[in-house]
């Protein structure tokens, strides 16, 4: 058994901060915007599963939360194990709406385009 004394275990608190505030500047501001209703333009041939795709990116989001505030806050082995277990939880959730978000595409594309009715 490995026993770390004088705690420490989780790092630098600085390294956890410039990747927590990196992926917030990468990872956020793109499903935030597809979830206030705008696309962008290389998605816009793929519009029916749009909303799950932003909700899976933001489960990939959440695993950085979940990892990181933790380690910032000098928590205990075990908290930081568990948060690392719900880092998994998020892991498959994400995974999930990934894999829906492409069902639902495949079904929009399979069908083909809608023509609007008249009258």
């Amino acid at each position: 058994m490995i026993v770390y004394e004088g705690g420490g275990v989780n790092g630098d608190p600085l390294y956890h901060w410039i990747a927590l505030a990196v992926s917030t500047v990468l990872m956020l501001p793109v499903p935030v915007a597809i979830l206030a209703g705008w696309t962008p333009p290389w998605m816009r041939k793929r519009q029916a599963g749009m909303r799950l795709r932003a909700y899976g990116i933001l489960c990939i989001y959440a695993i950085m939360l979940v990892n990181s505030i933790p380690r910032i806050a000098d928590a205990s082995f075990e908290t930081v194990m568990v948060c690392m277990n719900v880092g998994l939880g998020c892991t498959a959730v994400g995974g999930v709406l990934f894999l829906l978000s492409a069902r639902k595409d495949s079904g929009a594309r399979a069908a083909g385009p809608v023509e609007p009715r008249e009258g």
